[in-house]
């Protein structure tokens, strides 16, 4: 039992390297999944270019937009906008609003990252779209030193199929690989000395410790959670109260809710401030309200008196 919890809360405390890992086990499948069934190279000069390029941005823009699409962020940033503009850019941060937009670009960039990466290392698509170009540079950099058929038999030799010597296909095939390979590599790279460029800034720029920046992280994953449940949990007695009011023909229980200005307030991106010791908007917003119930309940006299103190 004690192993099982040791795996299950290390499992926890790993879950996005878990998830990232997952996500290029799903990549490095599609990927293998696109070329072994759906890809075939038309081997045509006319069509070559077009085919590969799109079997190699295609799916890396599908996963673009579903990044965005289950971007929570996203989401919480856009919703009503078109009736308050000012959601966009709160207290008109503009400069705070970019930086929200950059880093929802960024996760949404991860997966299709991942496809470019996996599919220029196999080469397929590749070596499909570079075959089939016309301009003279590149047909000159694969046909240099070889027979004048080259150019003519370059957009088949990804199917095996050109007139060449099998060396020379051979040989023509090795070195559209080894460039997509390249590129491939290349978009690793940079992406893995991106992210820890930017990892790396925002750490040195944050306003916490980096202690106190593990405890927010680990709060905002609970309240994630637990609002999750508590959801579900009021929402189901929400729901049980006004059917059983419906079927019963009685007047509903008053049953205590948020309002519409309390669920605006929460579901607002969290800023962070020096001056205010909150980790979200949802501890703001309770934080706050309870000081105001106070300031409401305390006796004019008393409030008076402290003012003179001051």
């Amino acid at each position: 039992m004690d192993a099982f919890q040791t795996v299950l809360r290390f499992a926890m405390n790993q879950k996005s390297t878990i998830g990232y890992s997952f996500m290029a086990i799903m990549t490095i499948g599609g990927e293998r999944i696109f070329t072994m069934v759906s890809f075939q190279c038309p081997c045509n000069r006319k069509q070559n270019f077009s085919y590969g390029l799109t079997f190699l941005l295609g799916p890396a823009f599908v996963l673009l937009m579903l990044g965005f699409f289950f971007s929570t962020r996203m989401w919480r940033l856009l919703t009503g906008c078109c009736l308050n503009p000012l959601k966009l850019c709160p207290r008109r941060n503009r400069f705070g609003c970019l930086n929200i937009l950059l880093r929802i670009t960024v996760g949404s960039l991860v997966a299709p990252l991942m496809w470019l990466s996996v599919a220029l290392l196999n080469g397929t698509f590749y070596e499909c779209a570079v075959s089939g170009l016309e301009e003279n540079i590149v047909v000159d950099l694969f046909c240099k030193n070889k027979t004048q058929s080259c150019r003519a038999e370059l957009p088949r030799v990804p199917c095996s199929k050109s007139s060449l010597s099998k060396d020379d296909n051979l040989e023509l095939l090795l070195m559209l690989r080894a460039q997509s390979q390249i590129l491939g590599w290349c978009i690793i790279i940079f992406a893995a000395a991106a992210g820890l460029t930017g990892a790396c800034y925002r750490n040195c720029r944050s306003q916490v410790s980096y202690l106190q920046l593990t405890f927010w992280r680990k709060y905002m994953e609970k309240e994630k959670e637990k609002f999750e449940v508590y959801a579900t949990e009021y929402a189901t007695k929400l729901a049980d109260r006004n059917l059983k009011s419906f079927f019963e023909n009685k007047d509903p229980e008053p049953f205590p809710f948020p309002n519409h200005t309390a669920w605006e307030e929460i579901s607002s991106l969290y800023t962070f401030s020096r001056s205010e010791q909150y980790y979200s908007t949802l501890q703001r917003y309770v934080e706050q309200s309870n000081k105001e119930n106070d300031e409401e309940k305390r006796p004019a006299l008393e409030f008076k008196d402290e003012i003179e103190m001051e």
